[in-house]
């Protein structure tokens, strides 16, 4: 159905500003549809919380809904406000909310009555709007970066608000055409978060197989008929009887944390400079290069050597009932100049004992086994430099170290391609989502027949609702599950 959309054949006029403060992001639109001022369509809502009203949650992954739904779909608990509840703002469903996020990733869409932070901007549509067209509209790309382009708030680590909101100029469709609009691109995205989910469930099988292929080498070796002895640690259990168990201090030339604690923010990050290394750098057993980070050279200088070099040992020191701490992967070299973040820790081993992959893959196999007994979190796993340091690890003599990761390469090595390939078709289909519902939202293709086509139980909202429901019972993205705005911080 989506490859078969056309676009507006000889029906496209050149759009226009409707006013000197506009931002110019339409090009073209339908002869028969107009461009208005945002204000038009969207008025800010100024009524305060009411006594019966519970508290929302801006998220990037869900829109806005109850915090306890946030937190049932994470499986964790968030720190709830308490006080001067009568501040925060009144949202009624299928309001909008301008969030600390939207720069990043446009308006959310409101899918419960209740109450938010009063920092946020809440909008109430009008009569012409419908909701679930402007649901895809906020969210694409091109309005983003019409919304980026309205101040300098990234740079000056400002919020977006209502004067920015009413800068980006608004394509007006008739209703019964915004209506039909976002009945496809529900249908299509339906389709397509069915393909992400089978794939994204190919590559958890494939992560678990790599899972166990690494944690039996780590912790038994390469034959299975080798003696075992007692590890001393209940998590460890028995290990083969030549292999050494030591405290991961004992075969390190320095470590360190990350200096900044909670004071780094937005204004110190960079384009270029000095990488910084955080949690979602940091994989079971490797280095994931995406959500690179930067500060200054001389913002660097001013916090003493904490370097980062290649083949050090980076540990994460925070994680969850998914991704566990003390996950460890070895820095490539290519990423210097580079240093770890708060939550985060660098290990320099003494390599003539220990190979820094072997030690990253055993204590990423590990992990899980070993945080239960050494996180100090409440709601989250939390390890210190310190236990951290007297982690227990075992290990063979360097040169069966060396055998075990070779065959590691072998087995592996078929799982990580097939894994990688499957990554990249999700890539490839979300990027295809994204420049279909940018084209179809600003007229460039027709959506009118296509739409009658559709099962009449494809209903816009239980659509969208369904949508979301079904992202949510498969694997939550951890980007994404965390990208709620402060209102919900830990």
């Amino acid at each position: 159905m989506i490859e078969g959309l056309k676009p507006y054949a000889g029906a496209t006029k050149q759009s226009t500003r409707t006013s000197e403060a506009s931002i110019p992001w339409l090009t073209s639109l339908p002869k028969h549809w107009t461009v208005v001022r945002s204000k038009r369509l969207f008025a800010a809502r100024a009524e305060r919380a009411r006594p019966e009203d519970e508290q929302l949650s801006a998220t990037q992954a869900y829109g806005v809904i109850p915090q306890k739904e946030f937190e049932r779909r994470v499986g964790r608990k968030v720190v709830r406000i308490a006080q001067h509840l009568e501040k925060r703002a009144h949202v009624e469903k299928d309001d909008f909310v301008i969030s600390m996020r939207s720069f990043q990733g446009g308006l959310e869409r409101a899918w419960a009555k209740g109450c938010i932070r009063s920092s946020y901007v809440v909008l109430k549509p009008s009569a012409e709007t419908h909701v679930g067209y402007f649901a895809h509209l906020f969210k694409s790309l091109d309005y983003i970066r019409a919304l980026q382009a309205t101040s300098n708030f990234i740079r000056d680590g400002q919020d977006l608000n209502f004067a920015n909101f009413s800068l980006v100029d608004l394509p007006l469709a008739p209703r019964e055409e915004q209506a039909a609009m976002a009945r496809v691109l529900n249908h299509a995205s339906r389709k397509i978060d069915g393909f992400i989910r089978a794939k994204q469930k190919l590559i958890k099988l494939l992560e678990e197989q790599k899972q166990a292929i690494i944690h039996r080498a780590v912790t038994r070796g390469l034959d299975p008929n080798a003696r075992l002895k007692p590890s001393g640690v209940g998590w460890l259990g028995d290990v083969p009887e030549h292999w050494e168990v030591v405290a991961l201090r004992r075969v390190t030339k320095s470590r360190c944390d990350g200096p900044f604690g909670s004071g780094l923010k937005s204004s110190h990050y960079t384009d270029s400079g000095v990488r910084v290394v955080r949690l979602q750098n940091i994989g079971l057993g490797e280095f994931r290069a995406s959500g690179a980070a930067f500060i200054s050279e001389e913002y660097y200088a001013s916090l003493g050597d904490h370097s980062v070099k290649g083949g050090d040992l980076l540990i994460a020191g925070l994680g969850d009932d998914r991704i566990p701490a003390g996950r460890s992967c070895v820095a490539p070299s290519e990423i210097e100049p580079a240093m770890v973040k708060a939550d985060c820790f660098r290990f320099r081993l003494n390599q003539v004992q220990l190979d820094p992959q072997f030690a990253a893959y055993h204590l990423s196999a590990t992990a899980f086994s070993a945080t239960a007994s050494l996180s100090t979190g409440a709601t989250r796993q939390r390890i210190n430099l310190q236990t951290m340091s007297g982690r227990l690890i075992a290990f063979p003599p360097i040169a069966e170290q060396e055998k075990i990761l070779g065959q590691l390469v072998r087995e592996l090595g078929p799982l990580k391609a097939a894994s990688e390939k499957f990554a990249h078709e999700i890539d490839l289909i979300r990027e295809y989502r994204t420049r279909v519902i940018a084209d179809v939202v600003t007229g460039k293709l027709d959506v009118r027949e296509a739409a009658t086509s559709l099962p009449d139980e494809a209903d816009e909202v239980d659509a969208l609702d369904q949508s979301i429901e079904e992202a949510v019972s498969g694997d939550v993205d951890a980007g994404a599950a965390n990208g709620a705005d402060a209102d919900i911080s830990e």
